[in-house]
């Protein structure tokens, strides 16, 4: 390999090549198994050659102005001029939102298990660790599974979409609302 195809690729870059998967995959043009296996093979690449691999059976992305096709839809992209803000702290909130209904239950589960043992005035079988063993440990691969594949910063984009996109649906809603001549306005 020769020049830029063997050179290494950094981090952002493959931020890139997932970000164009992603918004191929809404657009239709990869299903959502071979969208996953390209991802996977995007973080896990190393030189610029692997990630070009992984777009050359896409088209460019033009600029929508330079665009002779017909605009993607609100699910794809944001309306223009409005990007799509990525909240920081996205890692914790993931975190939180895998973590949290373990470490409820383990407290619920080990409560009762303090509670009968208090009660029958003797140390019990500790039974909740197989409860939480097997849990904790899928949740640990999980988390690391996660962490490496970029998952937080993915739930964060989308999660932004689905209010952009709920934020665009209220604003059409009030906007058809003041033009309807049916619709009674409350008189003041």
């Amino acid at each position: 390999m020769d020049g830029r195809d063997g050179m290494r690729a950094a981090d952002a870059d493959r931020e890139v090549v997932a970000d164009r998967l992603r918004v191929a995959l809404g657009e239709g043009r990869l299903d959502l198994h071979e969208y996953d296996e390209r991802v996977q093979r995007a973080y896990a690449a190393r030189t610029y050659a692997e990630l070009d691999a992984l777009l050359s059976d896409l088209p460019p992305v033009a600029p929508p102005e330079h665009s002779a096709l017909r605009p993607a839809s609100a699910s794809v992209e944001p309306p223009v001029g409005r990007p799509v803000p990525v909240v920081h702290g996205h890692v914790g909130r993931w975190l939180a939102e895998v973590w949290l209904p373990y470490l409820k239950v383990v407290a619920i589960v080990v409560t009762i298990w303090g509670v009968t043992s208090l009660l029958s005035q003797q140390l019990l079988y500790f039974w909740p660790g197989w409860v939480a063993g097997p849990w904790g440990a899928v949740l640990v691969l999980r988390t690391v599974g996660g962490l490496a594949g970029g998952e937080p910063r993915r739930q964060a984009i989308e999660r932004e979409r689905r209010r952009e996109r709920r934020r665009a649906k209220r604003e059409r809603r009030r906007e058809l609302h003041a033009n309807d001549p049916e619709d009674p306005k409350p008189e003041t």
